[in-house]
């Protein structure tokens, strides 16, 4: 008969464990030395207990179902389908095509690839009710499961201005798709932008749940799911439990509105702690930052190339950076438990704090007229610019460390003759309604020193 070898030995009681702490600190203050504070506010211990443990996350994270996501950005059609084959059969599960006008041939460009049972994602730079009628019978005829993402305030926001339609506004033409289509799932959140602009984690679950309430309010009734375009960053344990509180609260917002909509998960790794000098490091942090995806529930992951802040879409990046998510799913076998994370009482703990945390924040939103009246009047903006601030004030002052640019950088590396893109803020003259959030990368301006004194 099999017996537990730990019955052999008295449990240890949390008292216990901070009393030996204390002791080995040999007279250090114990708050001060092994407890710190996060960009949150929310107080990370040394250790976590279970009779400390009141309270578990109620949160489904299915990660064996996680799909390896292929970003294509579509200009030239043909290039775009011979690299949709390509990468489906080098072990991609799902596309996301960003199509920026609606000139393309959605026809020509969908109807060779074998899309059955599949999910295909698109990012427009319009709205079209003719364009995504045609996407609607598409779906139809190819058995697949097509996300639509579009996100009029997501545009507001990131441009500053609403998409151009003929229509009185988007809201109507977004009322307009969903009686035009009966296939497709039409509605997204740019939870990303919030992310890479540098708002701290529980500004993005807040933001982002009181920009789908907005939809909400209008859709409830007629949307199948929203897809949550998230950006993931380099706390890895915080990372894991933002997706998680994300969801919870998420289930928790559609259950007052009687609504069965789901919450769709698509992560991308961040471009806001990535680097051009040093860029190989960028490898390590996509691989923490799919791995957090994974453990926090995604439903699709869409890696981001190690050099795709300099060079153009190209075969050995794609490779690389597909490669590394094969390796986590197929080698490493991160799809083979599901709900990963629970019995953690490190993660359950943060992800109860950052919940209840983005829960307040998100009422306070609502209590002053909504997110979108926030954004118009520019606090939202202000608030993400105020956390951005302080993060690149750590990352200057060096405690916010990036290897290779603000710690050990290499001073031989040279970029200048290798920029096949802008890789900064661009700035681009244009009259807008409000004043739109910037994303922003923390080592920009040091980058920009080094380049000119190459």
């Amino acid at each position: 008969m099999a017996t537990n070898l730990f019955d052999d030995f008295n449990p240890i009681s949390s008292k216990q464990w901070k009393q030996k702490i204390q002791f080995e600190l040999d007279g250090a203050d114990y708050n001060q030395t092994v407890i710190w504070n996060s960009p949150e506010d929310i107080q990370v211990k040394p250790f976590y207990h279970s009779d400390e443990f009141t309270k578990t996350a109620t949160v489904n994270t299915q990660a064996s179902d996680f799909k390896i996501c292929q970003n294509i950005f579509v200009f030239d059609v043909e290039k775009s389908i011979e690299r949709a084959l390509n990468t489906l059969e080098r072990g991609a599960e799902s596309l996301r095509f960003t199509i920026e006008n609606d000139k393309i041939d959605v026809q020509k460009l969908l109807e060779n690839l074998p899309l059955e049972n599949k999910t295909v994602y698109f990012n427009f730079n319009f709205i079209s009710i003719d364009f995504v009628k045609k996407l609607d019978t598409i779906s139809i005829q190819k058995k697949a499961n097509f996300y639509c993402n579009f996100d009029p305030i997501g545009q507001l926001a990131r441009e500053g201005n609403w998409f151009t339609t003929s229509e009185k506004n988007n809201f109507e033409t977004v009322d307009l798709l969903f009686k035009n289509t009966t296939h497709l799932n039409l509605l997204s959140v740019d939870l990303g932008l919030y992310q890479n602009s540098g708002a701290n984690i529980t500004q993005q679950i807040a933001y982002s749940l009181a920009h789908a309430n907005e939809y909400l309010n209008r859709f409830s009734d007629t949307a199948k799911s929203i897809v949550f375009q998230i950006s993931v960053g380099t706390n890895y344990f915080f990372e894991i439990a933002k997706l998680r509180a994300l969801r919870m609260l998420f289930d928790l917002i559609t259950a007052e509105y009687n609504s069965k909509i789901k919450c769709h998960l698509l992560a991308t790794p961040t471009k806001r702690n990535k680097t051009i000098y040093d860029y190989n490091v960028n490898m390590l942090r996509t691989t923490t930052e799919c791995m957090s995806a994974i453990l926090g529930g995604a439903d699709a992951i869409a890696n981001l190339s190690y050099d795709a802040l300099y060079h153009k879409d190209n075969e050995f990046g794609d490779r690389i950076s597909r490669n590394q998510l094969l390796i986590l799913k197929h080698e490493s076998y991160f799809d083979k438990v599901d709900n990963p994370a629970d019995g953690s009482y490190y993660i359950e703990s943060l992800t109860m704090q950052l919940a209840e945390k983005s829960l307040n924040l998100f009422k306070e939103i609502e209590a002053n007229g909504g997110f979108l009246k926030l954004l118009n009047e520019g606090t939202i903006k202000k608030k993400i610019q105020e956390s951005a601030n302080k993060e690149q004030e750590l990352f200057d002052s060096k405690k916010e460390i990036l290897l290779g640019t603000n710690k050990y950088p290499n001073k031989e590396d040279r970029m200048k003759h290798d920029l096949e893109l802008f890789p900064f803020v661009k700035i681009k003259p244009r009259k807008t309604l409000i004043t739109p959030i910037i994303e922003k990368r923390l080592a920009e301006k040091m980058e920009q020193e080094r380049l000119e004194l190459e």
